[in-house]
């Protein structure tokens, strides 16, 4: 048998040892694996240090800016152009700065590195958008205010130059963009994975964009439609109605005073003047829309007085307009309604006004006021004037010289044009002066606001509700009646949100209001309620598609009746009240589909909204629900 011999191994191997040229290969290698982990961690930690510089530069950059942001809004405030210049100016060059920082090489390339480069993105996406806003948005914006007059602006005897107002929207239209394309960048971006201390900034910036871009869109809707609105191209005329908030109607109170206001350049005239009483039933009547009709009678197309039962300042304002037309002949472009809380909005920015016209000279002896401000205005109209001048035609005489004075004041330039915008911005935002236009290229734009006055539509906010009030009464008797309102989120059923409304009233009048108030204040019995109590239809509406499930008066289960209009359910109460009784009346809401936090809008009453509407109450639910 042969063997097979193995090949002999050399005695390096047996021995267990490397060879030395192998081993030293070995080393060299490792030794330049070594040299290059340390020249990565040196860089690494170079590049983090260098990051941090610069993540410590960026936020320096945005916190001065943002430093910066309430001085402007105060040099705005004042009306001081040349500061708020001044101030942009000094705004940009700290986003400008940041927005450097951010575009660093070593910063961009970063924003690859999975943890890291998330939260690097965001910031640099923060800086980028500061510095669009700042120079996109707030400079040009600053150029323009600063170019306009506004004292020159507003109507007046002798007209207007709307013209450099009617040229700065498409300006106004492309900040608006910019800021809104800034806060919808913002919003794209993923937020689960950062850092609380981006997260924050980044949720907040997004918000305050949001917040700005709308203001720029609503500045920009009014550069384009009011120009044409106040006659910069042919003649305006609106049907003025003053609401009378003592005797209650959904949208404020009965249209007592009208006159038809004439805008032409600018200028500024008040024509004929009405009472919804002389103006008279219509026969036959006005068509109204059939659901409004059913919720609240066909009294809204047969008087003047009745048209804004219905809550939907549209429906109203397009009765109206035919109502005054048909009885009058007269054109009219648009309706436009305030009530007396508004002016005294108007007279705390022209100052006083003396009512001593000659068609008041046979008033004179009655004891109301010769001169009107902003303090004693409300209480004169909604009050005094009923137990002074106690013939329904004289009130409506003393209405009509008080309307003449205070516009012709207007119309002298009398006031401000600072002062004189900020008591008509707060009247829309208590939905106190409401705005209704023929032109349906104007209307569309109004309907996104709360000026509209609309119930249904792109104004209306998903989950939002509405309580109005109507007297039943006939008489002047809710000038003592004081109310809040609260909205209760209940527990969730179903997978759909449940609210409670919460309707609180009070009687203020007098124990002897009987005798003691006018029987034209208390309505003397002629509608079947017994003279110092007052009767109110108390009408809630809900979110649309909800239910309205159920109602109560004091925690007892009420019949209610419940209606739709549009998509929204509608419940209606009628409540009457004694003089110092109180009662709560409440509605529940099922099956809502927004789950958004809910809004509430309530009648504009003789009180201050923001004492009317009250928190938002949440329920504690048990888990799970």
């Amino acid at each position: 048998m042969t063997s097979t011999s193995q090949p002999e191994m050399p005695p390096s191997a047996r021995s267990g040892r490397m060879p030395k040229q192998a081993h030293q290969n070995r080393s060299q290698r490792l030794l330049r694996v070594g040299l290059l982990i340390l020249a990565l961690a040196i860089l690494l930690a170079l590049a983090t240090t260098w990051l941090g510089i610069k993540a410590s530069a960026i936020k320096g950059e945005l916190e001065a800016s943002a430093d910066l942001v309430p001085t402007l809004k105060q040099e705005i405030l004042a009306s001081d152009a040349v500061a708020a210049k001044n101030t942009v100016a000094k705004l940009r060059e700290h986003t400008a700065a940041a927005r450097r920082e951010s575009e660093d090489p070593i910063w961009t390339l970063s924003s690859a590195i999975p943890w890291a480069g998330p939260n690097l993105h965001a910031v640099s996406e923060l800086a980028r958008s500061a510095d669009d806003v700042s120079s996109l948005g707030l400079s040009p914006l600053v150029e323009i205010y600063g170019s306009l007059n506004w004292d020159a602006l507003m109507p007046s005897a002798s007209g207007s130059n709307v013209g450099p107002l009617k040229a700065a929207a498409p300006r106004v239209t492309s900040a608006a963009y910019s800021v809104r394309a800034s806060a919808e960048r913002l919003r794209d971006i993923d937020s689960s994975p950062l850092l609380p201390q981006v997260a924050a900034p980044l949720g907040a910036a997004t918000e305050e964009l949001s917040r700005a871009a709308d203001a720029l869109d609503t500045a920009a809707d009014a550069a384009r439609i009011a120009p044409v609105m106040l006659g910069a191209e042919d003649q305006k005329s609106y049907l003025l109605m003053i609401q009378n908030n003592a005797e209650a109607r959904a949208s404020g109170g009965i249209p007592g005073a009208l006159a038809v206001v004439t805008l032409e350049k600018g200028k500024l005239s008040l024509g004929s003047q009405n009472s919804a009483t002389e103006l008279g039933s219509m026969s036959p009547n006005v068509p109204v829309d059939q659901q409004q009709q059913h919720i609240y009678s066909t009294r809204l197309g047969k008087y003047m007085q009745d048209v804004n039962l219905t809550p939907d300042f549209p429906t109203a304002a397009i009765t109206a307009k035919a109502m005054w037309e048909k009885k009058t002949n007269q054109h009219i472009d648009g309706v436009i309604s305030i009530d007396p809380v508004v002016l005294s909005y108007i007279l705390h920015a022209t100052g006083p006004v003396a009512v001593d016209g000659p068609e008041l000279a046979a008033l004179r002896a009655t004891g109301l006021p010769t001169e009107l401000n902003g303090d004693n205005v409300v209480s004169t109209l909604l009050s005094d004037v009923y137990s002074k001048i106690r013939d329904p035609k004289l009130q409506d005489v003393y209405f009509a010289g008080v309307a003449k004075e205070i516009f012709s004041a207007l119309s002298s330039g009398k006031g401000e044009a600072k002062g004189l915008v900020e008591g008509i911005t707060r009247g829309a935002e208590e939905g106190r002066v409401l705005v209704w236009s023929a032109d349906s290229s104007i209307q569309k734009v109004l309907s996104k606001y709360r000026l509209s006055g609309s119930v249904t539509g792109p104004s209306v906010l998903p989950a939002q509700f509405g309580v109005y009030f109507n007297d039943g009464t006939g008489a002047k008797m809710d000038y003592y009646v004081k109310h809040t309102v609260k909205l209760i989120r209940e527990c969730p059923a179903d997978g759909y949100e449940q609210t409670t409304v919460r309707i609180t009233s009070v009687n203020t009048a007098p124990a002897d209001a009987a005798t003691s108030l006018s029987a034209y204040v208390t309505g003397g019995g002629a509608f079947g309620v017994r003279p110092g109590s007052v009767q109110t239809n108390i009408v809630a509406y809900g979110p649309a598609q909800a239910n309205v499930e159920s109602a109560s008066v004091d925690g007892q289960k009420a019949p209610f009746a419940p209606y739709l209009h549009g998509n929204r359910p509608v419940g209606v109460v009628a409540q009457q009240l004694a003089p110092g009784e109180s009662k709560i009346v409440e509605f529940t809401f099922g099956k809502i589909v927004q789950h958004t936090e809910p809004n509430l809008v309530v009648t504009p009453t003789v009180q201050a909204v923001k004492d009317v509407i009250q928190a938002t109450e949440n329920t504690t639910c048990g888990q799970g629900q």
